[in-house]
């Protein structure tokens, strides 16, 4: 099991790989950053959509509704403590 450190780099790491960001480097995003929104990394709608393949491929977690989505992607630090606890109770 990875500390949280490590599933924040991790996480990271699949983001900008899956999402295909351009020009940002995992030290780039801060981890208690909003990923939505006018600030942090700025994503939309249809990266949100990108974002739960994203964590279903690299992670094997399933994201159930848009409701949940919306609670586990607040951040990466919100993201990274919804897929430990899932990862937890598996």
């Amino acid at each position: 099991m990875m500390t949280k450190n490590e599933m924040e780099s991790a996480l990271k790491a699949a983001i900008i790989d899956g999402l295909r960001l351009e020009d940002v480097t995992v030290e780039d995003i801060d981890s208690s950053a909003p990923l939505f929104g006018d600030s942090g990394l700025m994503l939309d709608s249809l990266d949100a959509v990108e974002l739960v393949v994203v964590v279903e491929k690299h992670f094997g977690v399933a994201i159930a509704d848009a409701e949940e989505a919306r609670k586990a992607f607040t951040s990466v630090s919100g993201l990274a403590d919804f897929i430990c606890a899932r990862k937890a109770q598996a």
